[in-house]
């Protein structure tokens, strides 16, 4: 599963856990919009998930560009980071933003 070609495109994030959701399985409350490109499959047999960045409050779905794309090198399961298109987070910025769940595999960001 090639994610790099979602670079640049517009697609649209169905949130399974909008902002503010706690997780199911470890708990930690997600501080930003999370879902996933509906009719996808991504390394773990799973639709792609996507981190939706620069919106500030819960959604159902949305509709965005993939800026950037978080690859898991110790894991099979790449992250698309998708923002509107007027806005464009740095890597830092990017990093900050989704700790909270990639803290723990290791990861290069891919623009």
């Amino acid at each position: 599963m090639d994610s790099t070609k979602y670079l640049g495109k517009a697609v649209k994030v169905v949130m399974d856990r909008p902002m503010g959701s706690r997780h199911p399985k470890h708990g930690f409350v997600y501080p930003v919009n999370y879902g996933y490109i509906p009719n996808t499959v991504s390394g773990d047999g799973e639709e792609l998930d996507a981190y939706v960045l620069g919106e500030f409050k819960p959604l159902d779905e949305f509709k965005g560009v993939v800026k950037a794309i978080i690859h898991r090198t110790n894991d099979n399961d790449d992250k698309l980071v998708v923002m509107d298109k007027n806005k464009n987070y740095s890597d830092e910025q990017i990093r900050a933003l989704t700790e909270f769940q990639e803290q723990y595999f290791e990861s290069e960001i891919i623009r």
